[in-house]
């Protein structure tokens, strides 16, 4: 395929997909609960994702709940042949908004079927089981994940789930997924403040197996982010867009799903994400996880 976006392509699953995507998290209210506060400008903001060439957008159920996946549906259906969405299911929301772990085998396979029908699609493309949490919501809790990876894997087998990942694992149990069915990607808290998947990562990229990060803003202390600030000063770059090309240019299976709800702020994220980092700045980057 034509990639004009930073970083190049990478394989996830059957496709070849711009490392540059889109994380359709910030679309719905305040919370990720409810409708977007500018509807038009989340419609516009979707729109112009694929314009500018994002070919990977991600995605989930109970981001709304269902109203990010309402808005890609009303925004980019028919869908363009190359375009990747990929959803996650292991959790609801309440009346109120609060996130509700749900795990069950039955309730996960209802949760894909919720997703199919929200946006308007016979089978999707990817679906990521996300299993840990822990007590800061995005650390993995060991154990096995064989019955949530097997529910899903059987509606694979159905021809309702193209491809398979997983999300908030150990290297236990991505390679315990592994054994029941082959895992296209693995979506981790990963950042320059908290690099504790370093070595998952180099494992996985000997295996092709894309890795995806999220929160690359999240649980920085203020000694880490004031070095990150300093060297975003010195290159006349946002933070955000220097942790951005800090992770593109990590590792060649590192794919970016930075969200937003500005059409602006998209357009800064994907030029953030092509900005070159002076060897002297990497290393004072790498050093700030100690």
């Amino acid at each position: 395929m034509t990639n004009t976006l930073p970083g190049g392509t990478y394989r996830l699953g059957d496709r070849e997909v711009p490392r540059v995507g889109f994380g359709a998290m910030q679309l719905p209210g305040r919370g990720v609960f409810g409708p977007p506060r500018d509807h038009d400008e989340a419609i516009a903001v979707l729109r112009t994702a694929v314009e500018l060439g994002i070919r990977h957008i991600d995605t989930a159920g109970f981001y709304g709940p269902y109203v990010a996946n309402e808005l890609i549906r009303e925004a980019l259906a028919p869908y363009p042949d190359d375009l990747v969405i990929v959803t996650k299911v292991g959790s609801r929301r309440d009346d109120r908004g609060a996130w509700i772990p749900r795990r069950e085998p039955e309730d996960l396979q209802a949760q894909v079927h919720d997703d199919l029908r929200t946006l308007g699609v016979d089978v999707l493309d990817v679906v990521n089981v996300r299993v840990g949490g822990g007590e800061d919501a995005h650390s993995a809790v060991p154990g096995t994940i064989a019955p949530e990876v097997e529910a899903v894997a059987e509606l694979q087998q159905q021809g309702l789930v193209r491809h398979v990942g997983v999300s908030t694992v150990d290297a236990q149990q991505v390679a315990e997924a592994r054994s029941i069915t082959e895992i296209v990607e693995v979506q981790n808290f990963y950042n320059l403040a908290n690099r504790g998947d370093d070595d998952l990562i180099r494992r996985l990229t000997d295996d092709g197996i894309a890795y995806v990060p999220y929160f690359p803003l999240g649980g920085f202390s203020p000694l880490q982010s004031g070095t990150l600030d300093a060297v975003a000063a010195r290159l006349g770059a946002t933070p955000m867009q220097v942790a951005q090309a800090w992770l593109l240019q990590r590792s060649p299976n590192l794919l970016l799903i930075p969200g937003t709800s500005s059409v602006a702020h998209l357009r800064e994220n994907v030029a953030g994400a092509g900005l070159e980092l002076p060897a002297e700045e990497v290393a004072r980057l790498d050093a700030i996880a100690g």
